[in-house]
């Protein structure tokens, strides 16, 4: 028998050091904001995992902790087997207190202070703060646009690939902000170039379960062992602030300079047990709980395009292939410069007292665009949609 999950029961989050509703002035200015912003949830995680940390916080003792076995390990790996066909090893397997920690060490150890890392844009706004913060540069392959669908400029990528400062794709898988989830031809070719120019590829998958069509990890392509894939139950069962991520890391020298770094440079060895024991919960017992999520998001997406073509047929907005994020074009309506964006902005923010991210957060591609975080009940989100058409409706 299946359970009803209720995604449309609002929670409060005021007051509880969440980052998209406690703090959003630091980004726009005004506390008393509705957020549609930093991509976390605000919907409850999984019963199973509230009642495998429930029962955990009853024990009342929370020592030193471990990842490296075979519960955390086998349930990470029987995940990928189950959810997207793949069949990994756990030994390859690291844990890491967060992606983008992860990716960074790899970085570190693959490139060296002025080599470039190439990365389709626009992309989520971390990468280059983080690669800015470790001395990288960012090689932009910016993503064109046709009939809607955002498209490899092959040419582009082919030129930066054969570069001799370019040590690292970067890929982003579901990709965020636009939402394409890359085919197995499309993840096939850049393997293949990237072999051929001997760049190293980090495949920041975090997303890979909010995918509404199939989603192929880069280890069903890969050619070497000069890779890692870098995930996270984090995005998929909204448990950011416990803490944890893990990357398959098939060549060992690299993975034991990784744990070298993780134990011995930085003291981070010992995980947060709430956040082992979420994941080991999730890819155990989360199945159902993620599939009537996906249902209840892409749901929320459709809405987005059904409200927002309704009122603005230039729009032509497309549900995207995954993740809970509307990556909206406003070009059609005339809103393609930073300074319409501002005033939109403004708009939204000091009239109808909304925070939506502004698309060139995500570099400079991103112009023209807003990004919509839709992980949230269908109430708020009509919301968010009603501010955002009376906006737009102002503006033009």
């Amino acid at each position: 028998m299946h359970q009803i999950y209720d995604f449309e029961r609002e929670v409060d989050r005021h007051g509880t050091y969440c980052t998209q509703w406690d703090y959003v002035a630091d980004r726009f200015g005004h506390a008393d904001l509705l957020p549609f912003t930093i991509s976390d949830m605000d919907l409850e995680t999984a019963p199973c995992i509230r009642t495998t940390l429930a029962n955990r916080l009853e024990h009342g003792v929370f020592g030193y902790s471990r990842w490296n076995h075979d519960d955390f390990k086998g349930a990470v790996c029987d995940w990928f087997a189950r959810r997207h066909g793949a069949e990994l090893s756990a030994d390859p397997l690291v844990y890491g207190p967060s992606v983008i920690y992860i990716i960074a060490q790899l970085i570190l150890l693959w490139s060296r202070p002025g080599d470039g890392v190439l990365v389709h844009t626009p992309a989520y706004d971390a990468f280059g703060n983080m690669l800015g913060a470790n001395d990288r540069v960012l090689l932009p392959c910016p993503l064109q646009q046709r009939e809607g669908n955002h498209e490899i400029d092959w040419a582009c990528f082919e030129r930066l690939a054969a570069r001799p400062d370019c040590r690292i794709l970067l890929l982003c898988n579901p990709h965020n902000p636009t939402g394409r989830v890359w085919t197995r031809e499309e993840l096939g070719r850049m393997a293949t170039v990237c072999q051929r120019h001997g760049v190293r590829v980090i495949s920041d998958d975090i997303h890979m379960d909010m995918s509404f069509v199939p989603y192929v990890p880069w280890s069903e392509v890969a050619q070497g062992d000069d890779w890692a894939l870098v995930s996270s139950g984090s995005k998929s069962f909204n448990i950011p602030a416990l803490g944890g991520a893990y990357a398959f890391v098939p060549n060992r020298e690299v993975r034991d300079y990784y744990l070298r770094r993780l134990k011995a440079a930085h003291g981070l060895s010992s995980p947060p047990i709430l956040g082992v024991l979420a994941h080991i919960s999730a890819y155990r017992d989360g199945d159902e709980w993620l599939d009537a999520l996906k249902i209840h998001l892409h749901g929320n997406l459709s809405r987005v395009a059904t409200r927002l073509n309704a009122a603005f047929p230039a729009i032509d907005y497309k549900v995207p292939e995954g993740t809970y994020l509307a990556w909206i074009d406003l070009s059609g309506l005339g809103i393609d410069s930073a300074e319409q964006m501002d005033v939109l902005q403004s708009l939204l923010v000091e009239k109808y007292r909304v925070a939506i991210m502004r698309g060139d957060t995500y570099g400079p591609e991103g112009r023209g665009f807003i990004r919509l975080n839709v992980g949230c009940s269908r109430k708020k989100l009509d919301k968010g949609l009603d501010a955002l058409i009376g906006a737009l409706t102002e503006l033009s």
